[in-house]
Order: structure tokens, then C-alpha cells, then sequence
């Protein structure tokens, strides 16, 4: 097998790889760690994705599946709904599911975390493997188990944690992504060394733009390391009690932007995840955390990289106000008892949960960045 690299997501009995390589989905039956002779497989992709479906469907079944069923629902957040979650588990149902049978979830993060909710789900769990097709996928969404679908009241409100049994990576597969796909999974990348790694944030500021260009020792560089950083953070605390909510960075600002752009193409979201991020920083420095130098800093990556720093861009789309937008967040995941909760920055690298931040000082910010930004 040709694997560049291997990453260990360490859960004991529940322990998993993440392989990242260079030509790995022809070798996908080779990358995950059970048989798969006389099983009922399942793949679930997405329209863009369909063509590595097939490839995959080609592999399992040279490894002696009795049957694989492909699934291809529209690409897009929108299909990460009670709706196609519903249809999914239908699908499943319908050509026989077992408890036996492994759903491979062949594409970016709305595919991973659909795929992965119903896998846990349907027959109260089977096993499934994570085929990321997005660098976003790649880094963030395919490793760690958090699975879920959005609701009109915010995103990712119904889910569960359910592992994989592996992550196989092939990164020659983001050649064929778009440029501002490729840079709205950069943008989580970036949330890792601002959260966490100061040297992997000036690792970055170095080599960026490389990365963006797919230079493979750059590029597989860069994949290994976020999964690095994600894997141990995983391995250390499964859920979200601990730093493992610091992985929320400038989550709680950007998904009150997707819910008002109505899950809407025109804001993928690691788009809303550099704009809330850059919401996050404006909150710690006002707040007397983080420096101006540090915000500067990153603001000035973000932008080298092309992505947003601000949301008035979006003013058009949106479909709430500044003090609508804040409301959005009071239904986040990380809202406690009426009191609104984020991820701060205290300087690159280093990031803290600040509970029951006033609600002025977020308008504030949120209003900054509706009335500037690009």
C-alpha cells in the first residue's frame, strides 16, 4: 500500500487510522481495518463526489463484498437535513441494512456528518468509514466522530458522536476542487494554530500559499499536521466538556451566518468560520485579551489567503440584523442557560472558554463586522 502517512486517533478499544497519501481511494479496501468479504456496504456520496464513489464501490467489492449500494444526494449544505436524513436511513432500510454493514461516506463534511448520523443511528449504530473529498473534510469534520444535521432553528442541533472505523485521506483527489473550496478548508487550519499551535500558525504564514497551490510535500504536510492536532485533542476528550470545545473557535459567530444566509452557497462555511474567527479575535481584543498585534496578524493571513475577514459582504443574503444575529446564538450548542459562550484568544496559540459574555459587547462586534470586512 502506498499510504504517505498514518495518524492514530488514540480511544482505546475504539481506536482509529487516519490515512493520508497520494492515490489511496484505488487501495480503500486496504485502509480499513476489518474485513469486508461477504458484507452489505453502503455509500453515500454527493453528486460532485459520485465519481470516487465509484471507484470506492470498485474497491469494496474486489475485496469481496456480496453487495455495495451507492446513495448520491445535491451537494450542498442543504442536504444535511431531517428530510434527506430521513430518505438515507429509507435507502438503507430498504436494500437490507445488517448490523454487519459499513456505510462509506464518500465526500466533504455535509456528506461526513449526514453519513455518519445515520450510520449511527439506523439499527442503533453500524460501523462506518470517512472518504473525505474536501481539504475541510480532510482537516477537520472527517476526524473526531462528531456527527450531525442542521435544523432551521441552527446548525448541527441533532447529531451524536459515533467514531469511524478509519479516515482514508487521498490527496490527489483535491486537484480537481475548486480554488475557493480549497481555501474555505484552509480557513480551518488556520483555526488550529490560532487556537493551539503557534508554530503550526507561522508554519502557515510560511507555506500557505504552497499549500493552495497542491505542492505535494507542502500539501501533505499540511494534512498530516491538522489531523495530528485534531487526533490528540480527540484522543485526550472525546466530546466537548474540555479543550476539545476549543476546537469551536469563531463557530458560534460563523454558524449564526450560515443560518442567516439560509445554508446558502454563497457562504461555504469555512468562509464563516475565518469571518467568525476574526469576530472571535475582535471580541477577545476588545474584551483585553489578545493583542492588536496578534489579530493584525492573523487578519493579515487571512487575507493573504483570500479569505473573508468581515460579513458585510453578506448583507445582501442575510436574513437577520445585527441584534437578530446575536439571538442565533443564543440557540448554539455552546450557549448555557441564557448565557452566550465563546472561544477567546488570549495571543496565538492560546485560546480559552469566556462563559457568559455580555451581550452588548457581542452586538458590538457583530455590528463592526456587518459594516466592514471583505
Amino acid at each position: 500500500m502506498t499510504t504517505n502517512s498514518s495518524v492514530a486517533v488514540e480511544l482505546g478499544a475504539r481506536s482509529y487510522p487516519v490515512h493520508i497519501g497520494a492515490g489511496l481511494l484505488a487501495e480503500v479496501e486496504d485502509c480499513v481495518p476489518v474485513s469486508l468479504k461477504g458484507k452489505r456496504l453502503f455509500i453515500l456520496t454527493d453528486a460532485n463526489a459520485r465519481p470516487y464513489a465509484d471507484i470506492v464501490k470498485a474497491g469494496v467489492e474486489k475485496a469481496g463484498a456480496e453487495s455495495a449500494f451507492i446513495l448520491a444526494v445535491p451537494p450542498g449544505e442543504g442536504s444535511k437535513s431531517m428530510r434527506w436524513y430521513e430518505t438515507i436511513l429509507g435507502w438503507m432500510l430498504d436494500h437490507g441494512v445488517t448490523r454487519q454493514s459499513i456505510l462509506f461516506a464518500v465526500g466533504g463534511g455535509v456528506i461526513g456528518d449526514l453519513g455518519g448520523f445515520a450510520a449511527a443511528t439506523v439499527l442503533r449504530g453500524i460501523d462506518f468509514v470517512q472518504v473525505p473529498t474536501t481539504l475541510l473534510a480532510m482537516v477537520d469534520s472527517a476526524v473526531g466522530g462528531k456527527t450531525a444535521i442542521d435544523m432551521p432553528q441552527g446548525k448541527n442541533l441533532v447529531g451524536a458522536f459515533h467514531q469511524p472505523l478509519g479516515v482514508v485521506a487521498d490527496t490527489d483527489v483535491l486537484r480537481s476542487l475548486p480554488v475557493r473550496q480549497m481555501r474555505a478548508g484552509y480557513a480551518e487550519a488556520i483555526k488550529h494554530g490560532v487556537m493551539g499551535d503557534a508554530a503550526f500558525f507561522a508554519w502557515l504564514e510560511q507555506n500557505g500559499r504552497d499549500v493552495l497551490a497542491l505542492r505535494p510535500e507542502s500539501l501533505a504536510a499540511f494534512v498530516a499536521q491538522n489531523c495530528r492536532i485534531k487526533a490528540a485533542i480527540v484522543g485526550e476528550e472525546e466530546r466537548e466538556s474540555g479543550r476539545r470545545a476549543h476546537l469551536n473557535l469563531g463557530h458560534t459567530f460563523g454558524h449564526a451566518l450560515e443560518v442567516s444566509c439560509g445554508y446558502s452557497e454563497e457562504f461555504l462555511h469555512g468562509e464563516a468560520v475565518a469571518a467568525g474567527m476574526m469576530m472571535a479575535l475582535d471580541l477577545s481584543a476588545r474584551l483585553g485579551y489578545v493583542s492588536q498585534d496578534d489579530r493584525r496578524r492573523v487578519e493579515a493571513h487571512l487575507r493573504d489567503v483570500g479569505l473573508p475577514t468581515g460579513a458585510g459582504h453578506l448583507k445582501s443574503i442575510l436574513t437577520h440584523d445585527a441584534a437578530g444575529l446575536v439571538q442565533l446564538m443564543y440557540a448554539d450548542k455552546k450557549a448555557e442557560a441564557g448565557r452566550l459562550n465563546f472561544v477567546l484568544v488570549k495571543k496565538i496559540g492560546e485560546s480559552f472558554v469566556a462563559r457568559g459574555v455580555a451581550e452588548q459587547e457581542v452586538l458590538a462586534v457583530v455590528q463592526h463586522a456587518l459594516g466592514g470586512g471583505t
